[in-house]
């Protein structure tokens, strides 16, 4: 598919399908739209009125031109009023263009639609991604594809001359996105901590990041006893990936990206029983998808900002070599920690990998993670936890994430509830008490963070989609790597 502008005017523009985008307030055409509507024998103003469209956002219409028309198909779509136009108002409504032009069967697609805050540039990066989103489709495992034939093959924006350098961008970020998909949706027979190792060794060939991939030996040196009391039941090796970006001459900010890598999750010998989602569990590395997502669209980008990305990745898995219940492991910061739960292993590789982060003398780290099921239940499907103690950083991914339109909520980290994860015979336990569960898992990983502004983002629950968020039918959405670059990008100028 290739996404490109045209100098062709909106009268004269020929095409398979030509989409129109409408605010609620101006469903009534007048002016070049009603020229338009008029070389179309007034099917513009007929579909209105039979579809009763009314130019809510994201809401669609189709039909046909007869005729001689140099135009086949047409597709209205709203935006919703224009006072709350927003860039991810315009990235959904293309992605429903693009979702309705492929049903279509349609080939040429042209958009034309209004400009965001008198940004031609923003508006043309955010139409491409959305677009692109909408009309990814993973069929790697397929072994034969109902619709593989129908796809758009061009599409052209109307009206944005000399924005080529914005559909680039676009195309930088989407393909990050896209392989955190790719890596999210694969089972966990396919992407190992073998392949994952693998994966970023191909970015960092593609694009000239260093990278470095400590193996057990080098773990146990560096006395990484946490993620490795998780890794220590799996027959396949653990693998902790340091990926880094560095611009030409002296970087402005050091920052540190690091995620979770969990590549199967069977809950340990708490193995997680009838009901507990375990077939999803291929879905725990979400964060580190993620994050080699970021890598690699931000290797493209190439802000003026040093950029580390970091996963400790291991299966939870059962042997006569699972940690037990019970067990006291030592993190390579020194502290001592009780597993009461062999199913909250995804901060005690946290916990190594933030403790590694924290020795480079960064400015900013930021972790993410799909690790409780509670900020699902407090947050629901859509939102991602926000935890930190540092305002400051806060600030920067809220504003990343109104950039993106990933959304993140800023949630409390009561120092109180650290009482819940005292032990007894260790300096703390794993897990506490049920109530606040995301938040005491919060406080777990700030004891892991010594020196550097740190950040934490629960992505349990938008790292998959069961129904349709927008972007894609179901799946993996690759939820993340959108904001995550934002966050460099900006805090790098």
């Amino acid at each position: 598919m290739a996404i490109q502008l045209s100098d062709k005017p909106l009268l004269e523009w020929a095409g398979d399908t030509l989409a129109i985008a409408l605010f609620e307030e101006a469903v009534e055409l007048t002016g070049e739209l009603a020229t338009l509507d008029g070389q179309f024998a007034g099917i513009l103003k007929e579909v209105i009125a039979e579809e009763e469209f009314t130019g809510k956002a994201n809401s669609t219409v189709f039909t046909r031109v007869s005729g001689a028309s140099p135009v086949k198909k047409i597709i209205l779509v709203g935006l919703g009023k224009a006072d709350n136009l927003k860039l991810e108002t315009l990235r959904r409504t293309a992605a429903a263009v693009g979702k309705v032009a492929k049903k279509q069967k349609s080939k040429v697609l042209g958009l034309s639609f209004p400009l965001w805050n008198n940004d031609p540039t923003a508006t043309v990066q955010a139409l491409a991604e959305g677009v692109q989103l909408a009309l990814y489709q993973d069929i790697r495992f397929k072994s034969d594809p109902e619709d593989k034939a129908s796809q758009v093959e061009t599409i052209e924006f109307l009206g944005f001359a000399g924005q080529e350098a914005a559909i680039t961008k676009a195309n930088q970020i989407v393909s990050g996105v896209i392989l955190a998909r790719q890596l999210v949706a694969a089972p966990a027979n396919t992407v190992t901590p073998i392949t994952m190792a693998e994966t970023a060794q191909q970015i960092a060939q593609d694009h000239g990041l260093h990278l470095e991939i400590l193996e057990q030996a080098d773990c146990e040196k560096l006395g990484m006893g946490a993620f490795l009391g998780v890794a220590q039941a799996s027959d396949l090796p653990p693998k902790f990936i340091h990926l880094t970006y560095k611009p030409e001459g002296t970087p402005k900010r050091k920052l540190g990206i690091i995620g979770k890598g969990l590549t199967f999750d069977s809950g340990g010998l708490n193995i997680k029983g009838a009901g507990s989602g375990i077939e999803t569990m291929k879905i725990d590395m979400g964060g580190a998808a993620a994050t080699l997502g970021a890598a690699k669209a931000i290797a493209q980008l190439k802000p003026d900002a040093e950029v580390h990305f970091i996963s400790a990745v291991t299966e939870n898995m059962i042997s006569g070599h699972a940690m037990h219940p019970g067990d006291i492991l030592t993190a390579s910061n020194g502290k001592t920690i009780e597993v009461n739960n062999t199913d909250a292993e995804g901060r005690l590789t946290l916990a190594d990998a933030l403790v590694f982060a924290d020795k480079l003398g960064l400015d900013a780290i930021v972790d993410l993670a799909t690790l409780t099921g509670a900020c699902v239940i407090a947050l629901g499907d859509d939102i991602a936890g926000l935890y930190s103690p540092d305002d400051a950083l806060a600030k920067q991914l809220e504003q990343a994430s109104a950039t993106s339109g990933e959304k993140i909520w800023r949630m409390p980290m009561e120092d109180k509830y650290f009482e819940g994860l005292k032990s007894g015979i260790a300096d703390m336990k794993n897990t506490g008490p049920r109530p606040g569960g995301s938040i005491t898992a919060a406080l777990f990983l700030k004891q892991f963070v010594k020196d550097t502004a740190w950040a934490h983002l629960d992505i349990a629950g938008p790292v998959w989609a069961d129904k349709d968020n927008g972007y894609n039918n179901t799946g993996a959405t690759g939820f993340g790597v959108r904001m995550l670059v934002d966050w460099v990008l900006e805090t790098g100028e």
